[in-house]
């Protein structure tokens, strides 16, 4: 992908992940992090979920940068369709790691690229089935101990010891760990002149 010079692009999230995802592509980006924040009590199924927030998040910053090319996300893990996002405490963290332990759950991310001046509105998600092995307590215990997983959805990182955890993952890795790199470069590689 074309470099653009860093002040035309913002990624409206401070995950440290994203971040790390979107400089593995070359992109070059500010980081201005969305003041948005979920409610899990609205009544939505989750790839309107996390499509809906990602916009809203998109949207929030891209009101004060409209010449700005903003990209929003949202990652939650669901599992018998409840909707898991970051855990609360090491209560929370070890109910969601304890459910979703011998079980398959999906996790879904949505993106939205917004751009005011030229009037572009993209928002769209992907989907990941991941598989755990069967967890121990002293296991969980260990990694929310050792990793505390207090800022990643479902109470895990795909990318760090807990991936010793995983049995098998079906769909885009990347999109696990909070940002679907192909689908997001299928879709913003169309609005950008990669011949300038």
């Amino acid at each position: 992908m074309k470099r653009m010079k860093s002040a035309s692009i913002i990624l409206a999230s401070g995950s440290p992940r994203r971040k790390q995802l979107l400089e593995q592509i070359d992109l070059k980006f500010q980081v201005i992090p969305s003041q948005i924040h979920e409610d899990f009590n609205i009544d939505l199924k989750p790839q309107k979920f996390v499509e809906h927030y990602a916009e809203k998040k998109a949207k929030d910053v891209a009101k004060q940068y409209g010449d700005k090319w903003v990209i929003g996300a949202d990652t939650v893990v669901v599992y018998h369709s409840e909707i898991l996002g970051k855990p609360k405490d090491e209560k929370d963290s070890f109910r969601m790691l304890k459910m979703l332990s011998g079980h398959t759950h999906k996790v879904y991310t949505g993106v939205s690229i917004q751009h005011r001046e030229k009037m572009i509105s993209d928002t769209f998600h992907d989907c990941t089935n991941v598989t755990f092995n069967t967890l121990s307590d002293s296991i969980i215990s260990y990694y929310i101990d050792t990793y505390k997983p207090f800022d990643k959805a479902g109470s895990y990182g795909i990318q760090d010891w807990f991936s010793v955890c995983v049995y098998r993952i079906d769909g885009c890795f990347y999109n696990v760990m909070g940002f679907p790199l192909s689908k997001f470069y299928s879709h913003f590689s169309k609005y950008l002149d990669l011949n300038q």
